[in-house]
C-alpha cells in the first residue's frame, strides 16, 4: 500500500498548531523574540502534559502578529499536508489570534489566509476551508465576539463554526448564544468533546449546541450505548489517533478505539490535530493505522469518501475533491 498517493480529506487542523518549529522559530529571530524554552534540543516543541501543550501552544502562536504572517503560514502547512497526500482540509481558525477578536483585522488577516491558499491550491494541487473556533478557556463573552466575526465572513470559504481549547472550563450550554449566531449565519457545527471530558462532554456537545460533528469525541467508547447513538444518528468524529497517543489518551494506536467505533458504524474520519507537536502526519496516521488493525486501502478509501461527505464545503467543491478521490489507482 503507497500511504503518501493515497487522496486524504483532512477535518481537524489546528492551523497555528500545524506551524513547523523552524517556521516558529524563523519568526521569532525576525521579532528578535525568545521562544527557546519551547523547544526541545533536537528542535520539536517541547511541553509536559495537554494543559502545558496549551501554553506553548499560545507562545508560539504569539510570533503570528500579522497578515503576512499567517499568509506564510498557510502555506507551509499547505506544503507539508499536500506531501502526505491531502487534497482537502478543513482548519480552525481564531480570529482571538487573527486581529483580537476586531471584526476589521480578521478581515484583514482572511484576505491574507485566502491568498495563500488560492496560491498553495494552485501550487500543490490541496483545497483548503476554514472552520471559525472560539477558545473555551477564554471564555463564554469572547465568544459572542468570535462568533460574531465567523457569522460576518460566512461563505463559500469560511463554511463552519466550533469549539476548542480546555474541555474542563465551563459547559458547552455556556456558549450557546454563539452557535446558536453561527447556525443563523449558515455555518456549520462541530465541537472538540469527548477529548479530556468523558462521554457526558459528547452528550453535551450534541445536545446544547446541536453540532453534528465532534472534534475527537473517542471517550464515547466508554458508553457503548452512546457509540451506537452516534452510528444510528449519523454523527461524524473529527478522530485524531496520533494526537490522543502522543498526549497519553491511549498507550498505543492498537489500544486507540478507532477500530472499535469503525467496526459498530460510527462514521470516524482521520486528522492530525497539531500535527508538528504529536510528531504525526495524514501519512503517518495511515500507516500505524494500517500496521494497528490490518486497514487496506479499501477502508482507508471509505473513511476518505465518509470525510469528505462530512465536510462543510460547498457541492462544488465536494464534486471537483470527489474526483480526485475516485481517480486512485487499483
Amino acid at each position: 500500500m503507497n500511504v503518501p498517493t493515497l487522496p486524504k480529506v483532512e477535518l481537524h487542523l489546528h492551523l497555528e498548531g500545524a506551524a513547523p518549529p523552524a517556521f516558529i522559530r524563523g519568526l521569532a529571530r525576525e521579532k528578535k523574540m525568545d521562544l527557546s524554552g519551547l523547544f526541545s534540543e533536537n528542535g520539536a516543541y517541547r511541553y509536559k502534559d495537554f494543559w502545558d501543550f496549551l501554553k506553548v501552544y499560545e507562545a508560539a502562536t504569539s510570533t503570528l502578529q500579522r497578515p503576512e504572517d499567517y499568509h506564510r503560514l498557510v502555506l507551509a502547512v499547505l506544503e507539508e499536508s499536500a506531501a502526505s497526500g491531502v487534497v482537502y482540509s478543513e482548519t480552525f481558525l481564531s480570529p482571538d489570534f487573527c486581529g483580537g477578536r476586531d471584526l476589521g483585522a480578521w478581515r484583514e488577516y482572511l484576505h491574507a489566509m485566502r491568498e495563500a491558499a488560492d496560491q498553495a491550491e494552485r501550487q500543490f494541487g490541496i483545497t483548503l476551508r476554514g472552520v471559525v473556533t472560539c477558545i473555551r478557556h477564554f471564555g463564554p463573552e469572547k465568544a459572542r465576539q468570535t462568533a460574531r466575526c465567523a457569522a460576518e465572513t460566512a461563505g463559500d470559504w469560511i463554511v463552519g463554526f466550533g469549539i476548542a481549547g480546555d474541555e474542563k472550563v465551563g459547559q458547552p450550554k455556556d456558549f450557546r448564544w454563539s452557535f446558536d449566531l453561527a447556525r443563523e449565519a449558515g455555518l456549520r457545527l462541530t465541537a472538540h468533546a469527548g477529548e479530556w471530558g468523558g462521554p457526558d462532554s459528547v452528550r453535551a456537545a450534541l445536545n446544547d449546541l446541536e453540532v453534528e460533528r465532534i472534534g475527537h469525541g473517542v471517550r464515547a467508547i466508554e458508553d457503548l450505548a452512546l457509540v451506537d447513538e452516534l452510528a444510528e444518528r449519523g454523527v461524524v468524529l473529527e478522530v485524531c489517533p496520533g494526537s490522543n497517543v502522543a498526549l497519553g489518551l491511549y498507550p498505543t494506536f492498537r489500544d486507540h478505539p478507532i477500530g472499535t467505533m469503525f467496526d459498530r458504524g460510527v462514521k470516524v474520519t482521520i486528522s492530525t490535530d497539531d500535527p508538528p507537536f504529536f510528531h504525526t502526519t495524514m501519512a503517518r496516521e495511515y500507516e500505524e493505522l494500517h500496521r494497528a488493525f490490518d486497514w487496506d486501502e479499501g477502508v482507508f478509501e471509505k473513511i476518505a469518501r465518509a470525510s469528505l461527505d462530512a465536510a462543510f464545503c460547498d457541492d462544488d467543491t465536494k464534486s471537483k475533491i470527489r474526483a480526485k478521490l475516485e481517480t486512485v489507482d487499483a
